[in-house]
C-alpha cells in the first residue's frame, strides 16, 4: 500500500521544530528514524497530514558525559551508533548489548533511541533498558525542558508522558559504579519482536543485591517486577525459586499471537533464571 497524501517539512534547529509544529497543527508527526512511523503510513494506520523531519537538528545528536557524570545520549542517536560507541560500552554496556537484539541491521542503522522511547512499543528493548537503569528522559517544548524518569515516561500501550508540543531531546543515564546488567529475550526468529524479555540490573557483589528485574513483551509497558525483586534481595538458595513464584503477582500478561498469560509467565520465569545465572557466571569469571 501507499501512504496517504501528506506534507513534508525539514527543521534545521529547535526553534524551527517548534515553529513548524505550531504551523502544521496537532496532527503533524515528527520524523526521526521513521522505522515505526513509515510502516504505519504505508498501511494507512496513520494520517498525520504533515511530517516534520528533525534529522538535521544537531542539538538532538551526540553522546557525551555531562557535569554530574551522567551519560547523555541524544534522541537522534541510532541503534547502530549506540552499539559501537566506546562511552556506551564502558558506562552503559547493557544498552550496547540490547542493540544486537533489535530487528536487523537496516533497522538499527536508521532507528533512534528517541524514536523507540516515543513509540513506546511494550516489546521493545531500549525502553526496558531505560527503566531498569532508572534513566531520565529529557523532554523539550516551547516552554522549556522537562526531566521525566523513564518509569514515569512510559504510561501505557504506545503512550507516553510527552505533551503534545514536546519531543524527546535526550536520555541520561546516571553513573552506577559496580552495577552489573544483563538482557535476555525469547523470540521465534532472530530479529522478531520478543515474545518476552528481561533486563536485570543488580548492585555490586551478588545478583541479589538491589536487583531491578524489568520485563518487556509481557504487558502494556516495561514492568519492574517488585515482588520478584524483593524475593531476590533476601538472598539464599531459595531466592530464585521464590522470585519466580512471585512473578505471578507482578505480571498480568495479555494474550497475543504467541500465547496466553500462563505461557508468558512461564517465559518470564525462564528468563529470570537465565538473567540471574548470567550475572553469577560473569561474577565467577572475574
Amino acid at each position: 500500500m501507499k501512504s496517504p497524501p501528506l506534507g513534508y517539512v525539514r527543521a534545521m534547529d529547535m526553534p524551527d521544530v517548534f515553529r513548524l509544529r505550531a504551523n502544521a497543527g496537532p496532527d503533524a508527526r515528527v520524523l526521526a528514524g521513521g522505522q515505526s512511523l513509515l510502516p504505519t503510513l504505508a498501511f494507512r494506520l496513520s494520517d498525520p497530514g504533515t511530517l516534520i523531519d528533525i534529522t538535521r537538528v544537531d542539538a538532538l545528536r551526540g553522546i557525551r558525559l555531562v557535569a554530574d557524570g551522567a551519560l547523555r545520549v541524544g534522541a537522534l542517536t541510532t541503534h547502530a551508533e549506540l552499539g559501537r560507541d566506546a562511552l556506551v560500552r564502558v558506562r552503559v554496556p547493557v544498552l550496547a548489548d540490547a542493540v544486537g537484539l533489535i530487528a536487523h541491521p537496516a533497522i538499527r542503522n536508521r532507528g533512534t533511541i528517541g524514536g523507540s522511547l516515543a513509540y513506546a512499543d511494550p516489546a521493545a528493548e531500549l525502553p526496558a533498558v531505560c527503566v531498569a537503569l532508572d534513566a531520565v528522559v529529557i523532554a523539550v517544548g516551547p516552554a522549556g525542558e522537562r526531566r521525566i524518569a523513564a518509569r514515569d515516561f512510559l504510561t501505557g500501550l504506545f503512550t507516553t508522558a510527552l505533551a503534545g508540543d514536546e519531543l524527546i531531546a535526550a536520555v541520561e543515564f546516571r553513573p552506577m559504579p559496580g552495577r552489573r546488567t544483563v538482557i535476555h529475550e525469547l523470540a521465534r526468529r532472530s530479529g522478531d519482536y520478543a515474545m518476552a524479555g528481561i533486563v536485570l540490573a543488580a548492585g555490586p557483589g551478588t545478583p541479589t543485591h538491589d536487583p531491578r528485574p524489568v520485563f518487556f513483551g509481557v504487558g502494556d509497558r516495561p514492568i519492574l517486577a517488585t515482588r520478584a525483586a524483593a524475593c531476590l534481595a533476601v538472598g539464599g538458595a531459595a531466592a530464585l525459586a521464590a522470585a519466580q513464584a512471585a512473578l505471578d503477582g507482578d505480571l498480568d500478561p495479555p494474550s497475543d499471537q504467541h500465547g496466553g498469560p500462563a505461557f508468558k509467565r512461564q517465559l518470564a520465569r525462564v528468563l529470570l533464571a537465565r538473567a540471574v545465572n548470567s550475572l553469577i557466571d560473569a561474577r565467577d569469571a572475574r
